[in-house]
């Protein structure tokens, strides 16, 4: 995040997903940024689209209870999928969500001391270790091994 002058704050807004393949075990890292928005559920739908087009068969999402994440447009959307399934993480329970771990390491590992200069170059720099670490199936695996979550804990660790 940027801060910026009294109580505004500049942002990026961001939404990621890991897939891990059944047969294969191989795993994917996708996700959208926004500079200029908060990821709203008409943005979570535009990023399942993304994600169904990019993933065959079955698509489970495992994800919090956060309010984007449910509503009429999410709930229209998923009964026009039915290849899409969702599990839902129990509230205020960060540890079990891959995902975390991967923030985790953006912001506390790889941009601990960055500064940006603007809203736009945090959005520039959060792309280009997406992009990076997108590139890099054994680092995804090492940060979601942290994760309590077994379905995935487990098949990552293999």
């Amino acid at each position: 995040m940027l801060t910026g002058f009294g109580r505004h704050r500049d942002k990026v807004s961001t939404i990621a997903a890991i897939s891990v393949a059944p047969v294969r075990r191989r795993v994917g890292l996708y996700w959208r940024t926004d500079p200029a928005h908060s990821i709203d559920a008409a943005a979570v739908v535009a990023f399942l689209g993304g994600l169904l087009r990019h993933l065959r068969g079955r698509v489970i999402v495992v994800w919090d209870g956060g309010s984007n994440h449910k509503g009429p447009l999410i709930r229209a959307f998923l009964s026009r999928y039915p290849r899409l399934h969702q599990g839902r993480l129990p509230a205020y329970a960060p540890d079990l969500n891959p995902v975390e771990f991967i923030w985790g390491h953006l912001k506390h590992g790889l941009m601990a001391n960055f500064v940006p200069t603007d809203v736009h170059d945090l959005d520039r720099v959060i792309n280009g270790h997406l992009e990076r670490l997108g590139g890099q199936p054994a680092m995804i695996r090492s940060q979601s091994r942290g994760s309590k979550l077994p379905l995935l804990g487990k098949n990552l660790a293999t």
